[in-house]
């Protein structure tokens, strides 16, 4: 087994305070999810609903799972009951499904919004005008079972250093503008989600408040 404790100490030993890590075990056996918890550790990240549903079913109530990937709305419902955060809205259409079935399980579920910031044509997320025209329209407002706390973003995978220091603080910047106008009085917005295994480095220096960090705790996936 990789040396998952002594990974995750590594790792968190590299995080200023403020900064929460985010330990993404998709693909990661049960084992490996605990040897991290045995050392402290609370939240994992996951992005596949059957996956996350049979690990919340075998593993401590205490654990925060945050949903990291692409999600149809059509599995919110089974996520619904148990999922702490959902990282990556990308349409109010999600938004509006997210807080449907929060409702049904008497629950608010947090949310980030996520940016289309990078250049490669496969992540998703909202542009920023998209997200600013989401925000305007005004609708999430009315919707009282979701709670947005912030942005997440994905840099483009890339060697170039200043590409991907560009693109958080573009994101980083985007934060306060979004933050200014929209909740200037709610302190729940305040997650800045952005640093990933090769880049997560960069992003705490690029004001994240959350990185998301998997192949260097838990190794090479496993299935």
């Amino acid at each position: 087994m990789y040396d998952v404790k002594q990974n995750l100490r590594e790792v968190k030993s590299r995080l200023p305070e403020g900064v929460r890590l985010v330990a993404i075990s998709k693909y990661h056996p049960a084992e490996y999810i605990m040897a991290a918890y045995e050392k402290g550790h609370r939240i994992f990240g996951e992005s596949h609903e059957q996956e996350l549903r049979q690990k919340v079913e075998n593993l401590p109530n205490d654990i925060e799972w945050h949903f990291i990937g692409h999600l149809q709305t059509n599995k919110v419902k089974y996520i619904a009951p148990y999922i702490s955060m959902i990282e990556a809205v990308d349409s109010l259409k999600l938004l509006k499904e997210i807080n449907k079935q929060a409702a049904r399980n008497n629950r608010v579920i947090k949310v980030l919004l996520e940016l289309h910031i990078a250049e490669e044509e496969t992540k998703y997320g909202l542009m920023l005008d998209a997200c600013r025209q989401l925000l305007d329209d005004g609708e999430w407002r009315a919707l009282e079972n979701v709670q947005i706390c912030g942005l997440m973003m994905m840099a483009s995978y890339v060697e170039d250093v200043e590409q991907i220091r560009s693109e958080m603080m573009l994101a980083a910047n985007f934060f306060d503008e979004v933050k200014q106008k929209y909740f200037p009085d709610d302190p729940m917005f305040c997650e800045r989600s952005w640093g990933m295994s090769h880049d997560y480095q960069i992003a705490v220096e690029c004001r994240s408040t959350m990185v998301r960090v998997g192949t260097v705790i838990f190794g090479p996936r496993i299935y």
